[in-house]
């Protein structure tokens, strides 16, 4: 949307610790996400994490309230801006993220909130982490609104709601296709 980025932020519980053989599939996957990512059509870009090499990070991490009594004081969390919501949607259903979706019931625990929200930021600005822990538990707490959002029911920045434009986001995920084939292919060969 002119003059505005798509804001997202997903968080979600591993059923074990980090180093856990449980999660090893998450954490191969991991780098090769974020480098499918930085070359998708639309993405803008996104939060490292402090003390992690990489982008710098967007403020402290926060988790949403979903944490607590969880037993664990960190947990897979991303934040990152996207051109539209077609090109998000290009990004997140098809090719290495869509491999890792696939798998996802293997690393993550079933949970009662929302895995991730959606908001519209300003293009020049950056969200900080509280606002997405934030955005999320609003979405948790009151549904889809143009202040906190999903893909099934998505809002335009001027709070009216939005169409998604289908075509865009086949067109866009064919184009990452290409772009991303030798990632692909070191995915499927990696442990789930």
């Amino acid at each position: 949307m002119r003059g505005h980025h798509l804001a997202i932020y997903n968080f979600g519980l591993h059923v074990d610790d980090f180093e856990s053989p449980r999660v090893e599939g998450f954490l191969l996957r991991e780098p090769f996400n974020f480098e499918a990512a930085r070359r998708a059509d639309g993405f803008v870009g996104r939060s490292g994490y402090v003390g992690v090499p990489g982008p710098r990070s967007w403020g402290p991490k926060v988790h949403p309230r979903f944490i607590t009594g969880s037993g664990f004081d960190d947990a897979p969390a991303s934040l990152s801006l996207w051109a539209s919501i077609e090109a998000l949607m290009a990004f997140t259903y098809n090719g290495v993220h869509a491999d890792a979706l696939k798998h996802a019931r293997n690393w993550n625990q079933p949970q009662a909130w929302p895995s991730l929200v959606l908001w519209w930021v300003p293009e020049r600005s950056r969200p900080a982490w509280a606002d997405g822990a934030e955005r999320l538990e609003a979405l948790h707490d009151h549904g889809p609104t143009p202040h906190a959002f999903n893909f099934k029911t998505p809002f335009c920045p001027d709070g009216n709601p939005l169409v998604i434009d289908r075509d865009s986001v086949r067109a866009k995920a064919q184009q990452n296709t290409a772009s991303q084939e030798d990632l692909l292919a070191v995915v499927k060969t990696l442990k789930a």
